[in-house]
């Protein structure tokens, strides 16, 4: 099978739907000649024209609000924001307007609307575009955030995203764009609410997303040498969230290590431990262990932004924690 980049699978995916129906339009800041900014939508000015491929003042919350407008009107938009850090601009259009609307009109309005954005840090970019958000909005009923780690997710869920009448944020990481997959070249759809075991294990559960489960996997490999098989759940979904196939694997490991790059206060791991600790907690063999960003601003110093962020061993010990190899408090925030 072809292997393309995370990114050239986020634009033929935008293609396919933007040729399959002419209701998809698509606008942000640089996406038109320019290709965005990190090449997430080069060459669709080219083929589909300056009236569905549109070049974005710097307005966030102009452009995203009228992006809410077009989808309550029959468009199916697709709004690229340059740095997800700048959704709070544009946070009122979304929570208070696009998220409200199907459930104030009594379904008699849609707002067939994605918004993609890039997440994450890692590249010393500094406080102001180093963000994920995820948890923020995965709480607004009427909004749906995904975050897929790897080329062919990136493909089939944003041709989901499209597809789907309601809003989604669609949420990619800046780590990814770059790195390859296998993608098949014919079309493909894969729902939005279901998760995926990345690797297959039998001792403990490591739940991630986006561009912590390349980590994981890392990690989980690292683990293999010592006899450790541990199974890496990729939520894909933040919401909906899959619970089942999270409380399946926990199920038959006993043990759960949440990885997250977002903090770790009102996340979406503290969600994940609440739903298991719920609905599985008899199953448990051990406390629940979050990897999570320490609760700060991103620094931009590269050697401060590595000691906020979650990494390998950090997984790694957190697994050693609750397999009970090494005593608690050792595994890193």
């Amino acid at each position: 099978m072809r292997k393309i980049s995370y990114s050239q699978a986020i634009v033929e995916a935008t293609a396919e739907e933007m040729r399959r129906d002419p209701a998809v339009v698509l606008w942000g800041i640089d996406i038109g000649p320019y290709g965005g900014a990190f090449g997430a939508t080069r060459g669709l000015y080219e083929e589909f024209g300056p009236e569905r491929v549109i070049d974005m003042p710097v307005s966030e919350l102009g452009y995203v609000g009228a992006g809410v407008g077009a989808a309550a009107t029959g468009l199916r938009p697709i709004v690229e924001l340059q740095f997800s850090d700048w959704i709070t601009l544009a946070s009122d259009m979304l929570i208070n307007q696009a998220a409200k609307l199907r459930y104030m009109f009594g379904g008699e309005i849609t707002v067939p609307m994605v918004l993609r954005a890039p997440v994450g840090a890692y590249l010393a970019a500094g406080a102001q575009h180093s963000d994920s958000f995820e948890s923020l909005f995965a709480f607004v009923p009427g909004i749906k955030v995904v975050m897929p780690a790897t080329a062919y997710d990136a493909k089939g869920l944003l041709k989901s995203a499209i597809q789907d009448n309601n809003l989604v944020l669609f949420f990619e990481h800046k780590k990814l764009y770059e790195v390859k997959g296998e993608v098949p070249e014919e079309e493909y759809l894969i729902p939005l609410a279901k998760a995926d075991v990345k690797r297959q294990g039998k001792d403990v559960t490591v739940v991630a997303w986006s561009f912590m489960v390349t980590k994981a996997l890392a990690a989980a490999a690292r683990l293999a040498q010592e006899g450790i098989e541990a199974e890496v759940v990729d939520l894909r979904s933040i919401d909906p969230l899959d619970e089942e196939t999270v409380l399946d694997s926990v199920k038959k490991t006993g043990h759960l290590v949440i990885v997250q790059e977002a903090w770790r206060q009102c996340s979406v791991s503290s969600e994940i431990a609440a739903i298991v600790a719920e609905k599985a907690i008899e199953y448990l063999d051990a406390q629940v262990v979050r990897v999570t960003a320490k609760d700060v601003p991103h620094p931009f110093a590269p050697v401060l932004e590595n000691f906020m962020l979650p990494n390998e061993d950090g997984i790694v010990a957190a697994v050693n924690q609750v397999l009970g190899r090494i005593s608690s408090g050792i595994a890193a925030a």
